[in-house]
């Protein structure tokens, strides 16, 4: 029998069902909202296809009941393990009252709630990196014992934003996790014309801090090195840069056409690599997935997806006379 990874990182089996099971349904959730979007029912998709992996790997490495987010706008699997289900992102996507991130007011992807520890999300790349700083700066001086995680794509890592968050929580060594989703595009720009240097890991040192670079389609060795990061933030030991290396397997959204910036045969190659078909492959042989328990699985994220969507496309939405609500002060 193959060697069980998992266990090795300290992961249980319940605990590694539990991560297939969250990347499955935050691809089943996209997927969903990609149709709604071409059948004229949602206005916008920013996809999460791809990066799966990275983001429950590295959720799972955080407790959810005291750690804060300040997550970028393709964290749908990350925030879906700190709590947020699939019909609160169906509502988002809808734009209805009862959207828990904003009310409807912000665009998809915009992630927030005090319920779930998430720190409301802007359209603006990167803004949520020296906010995350902020907090752990506040964390820091009042005793508190927690650790904030902060991510961004690669391209939001080129952005003043990054860096001098990045400088101001090495030289005050403050419990922040720096967590770059390198999917290999900013849009339309490819990596080799946005850094020099090999990778955005390598930039930690200008700073006095470790980066570490891991796998990005490998939750179990995202969840080591995370966890790793986020044990050091606990003791004191200041803030980590990792970068999770993947894919964007889809369009940067629903309104980009990626077949002017790359090729049908990188995307057609890359998705031989797909985190979740590799990761169900890991589980099968190991013995922990079979075809009844995939099935079973399967079933279920389909139905809390069926469900959601139903109920999201009948939810009523915000009413005009609410447009104003917390914009100004009473």
């Amino acid at each position: 029998m193959t060697t069980k990874r998992h266990e090795q990182v300290g992961l249980t089996d319940a605990q590694v069902l539990d991560m297939y099971y969250y990347m499955l349904l935050a691809r089943k959730i996209d997927e969903r909202q990609w149709l709604l979007n071409r059948a004229g029912k949602v206005p916008f998709v920013i996809s999460c296809q791809g990066q799966e992996a990275a983001q429950v790997g590295a959720a799972f490495a955080l407790e959810t009941d005291k750690d804060f987010l300040c997550p970028y706008y393709r964290d749908l699997g990350l925030v879906l393990v700190f709590g947020q289900t699939a019909r609160d992102c169906m509502l988002s996507a809808f734009a209805k009252a009862e959207d828990p991130n904003s009310g409807g007011r912000q665009m998809p992807g915009h992630f927030g709630g005090k319920k779930f520890n998430i720190l409301t999300g802007s359209s603006p790349v990167t803004t949520q990196v020296p906010h995350a700083v902020g907090m752990a700066l506040a964390g820091k001086m009042q005793n508190k014992d927690f650790v904030v995680y902060t991510s961004f794509g690669e391209g939001s890592s080129n952005q003043g934003d990054f860096h001098e968050g990045a400088n101001f929580a090495g030289v005050h060594k403050l419990p922040v996790i720096f967590f770059c989703e390198n999917n290999k595009y900013a849009i339309s720009v490819p990596l080799k014309k946005q850094l020099a240097c090999e990778s955005v890991a390598d930039r930690a040192i200008g700073y006095g801090f470790p980066g570490v670079s891991v796998d990005g389609n490998d939750p179990i060795e995202v969840y080591r090195v995370m966890k790793e990061a986020v044990d050091r933030a606990r003791r004191g030991e200041g803030p980590t840069l990792i970068e999770a290396v993947m894919y964007r397997l889809v369009p940067h959204s629903s309104d980009d056409d990626d077949r002017v910036y790359r090729t049908r045969e990188e995307v057609e190659e890359a998705k031989k690599k797909d985190p979740l078909i590799v990761f169900a492959a890991y589980l099968r042989e190991i013995g922990l997935l079979d075809e009844h328990t995939e099935a079973d699985m399967l079933a279920r994220v389909q139905l809390e997806v069926d469900e959601a969507t139903e109920y999201a496309e009948n939810a009523p939405y915000p009413t005009p006379e609410s447009t104003l609500t917390h914009v100004y002060g009473n």
